[in-house]
């Protein structure tokens, strides 16, 4: 197991590469670029440099999140083919530099969803909170406006401005495509890009659907066993895999995470693991919660158990944090929280590796 921390670059981050240096272990980093649009491919010097930086911070750069697919991609539109070659040529760039893990998702227009950024617990800290009751009332470009203004001045990942700036266009030409047109445009892709991730030693692991459920009309087809397996299948490859977030496929309680590692681990499929807490307060309705597993629903000891169990030599990384000590960060993504969550994480792997 290799342990990880995301971050987000040196012009958009509150947190320092030195500061991440410090924490226990000194985990690597999951980095990505920002300033490249989604469907343009990214140019090998920024790739470089990005490796660069990193290094020369005494760190290390192997994970990528994420190289974002163009919703003309998802869509099945005629113009994908152009943009899935620019998508090809990303791939071999980060292949040149030694990247060995591309964590994507295939989420219709929105990635993950809050309903509040900053929502404030007993023990004063903030974390993210969702309530499926307020979604439902939600005018989708009200709810962008809303993200952006509560997100401490930081871009969130997946939010991007002008990914969204053609809101009401995108939602319209969804209405054509169900579950399974959007598994055959996932199928489309994958069977187009794995040939170049085989050649470059990249393997490709999507992420869950966050929630896993439809919203606004939206299909989501990465949300649960079934539709995990069916998913390998597309492209049977062992560079066809999974991020498995115990988040996001937690957030629906039929969802076993410790079970989900063993089987698709036992695949070889399992290629990153995003590992956080959430509390329930009804069906629908949870916020996140702190790594300790009595702070919320997930057995962590059991989750990390499972990757041991079954020689996980992947990369983990502690997943959003909350807002604690009165940081002011990116919503989820501060240094203190995730800093705590590697510990414990890294706690409970010395544990289970010496019983």
């Amino acid at each position: 197991m290799k342990m990880t921390f995301r971050w987000f670059g040196e012009k958009d981050d509150s947190v320092t590469l030195e500061q991440i240096r410090q924490i226990p272990g000194k985990p690597g980093i999951v980095g990505a670029l920002y300033d490249v649009p989604v469907g343009e491919a990214w140019p090998l010097d920024k790739v470089k440099n990005l490796k660069d930086t990193v290094e020369k911070a005494g760190l290390e750069l192997e994970v990528i999140e994420s190289v974002n697919i163009h919703e003309d991609i998802k869509l099945g539109l005629p113009a994908r083919d152009k943009y899935i070659e620019s998508y090809r040529e990303s791939i071999r760039n980060l292949g040149e530099i030694g990247i060995k893990v591309i964590c994507y998702n295939f989420m219709p227009v929105f990635d993950w969803l809050r309903t509040d950024l900053a929502m404030k617990l007993e023990d004063g800290s903030e974390a993210m909170a969702y309530d499926n009751s307020i979604v439902q009332k939600l005018e989708p470009v009200k709810m962008v406006e809303d993200m952006a203004a509560n997100s401490n001045g930081f871009a969130l990942p997946g939010w991007e401005p002008y990914r969204l700036k053609e809101l009401k266009d995108t939602l319209e030409k969804y209405k054509s495509v169900d579950e399974d047109k959007l598994f055959e445009n996932l199928k489309y892709f994958l069977e187009n890009i794995i040939p170049v991730c085989e050649e470059a030693d990249i393997k490709m692991a999507i992420h869950p659907d966050d929630p896993p459920w439809p919203l606004f009309g939206l299909p989501r087809i990465v949300t649960c066993k079934e539709n995990l397996d069916r998913l390998v299948k597309l492209v049977d490859s062992p560079y066809n895999g999974l991020t498995l977030c115990s988040g996001s496929l937690g957030s629906n309680p039929q969802n076993n995470i410790p079970e989900l590692i063993r089987h698709f681990g036992a695949m070889g499929r399992l290629h990153f693991g995003h590992v956080r807490n959430l509390r329930f307060e009804a069906e629908g309705k949870f916020h996140e919660a702190s790594h300790l597993s009595s702070d919320g629903a997930f057995d962590m000891f059991e989750i990390m158990k499972a990757y041991h169990d079954i020689g996980f030599e992947g990369y983990i990384r502690p997943d959003h944090g909350r807002m604690i000590w009165g940081e002011k960060a990116r919503p989820g993504y501060g240094l203190y929280d995730r800093a705590l969550g590697i510990a414990y994480l890294n706690g409970l792997w010395e544990a289970i590796n010496k019983k």
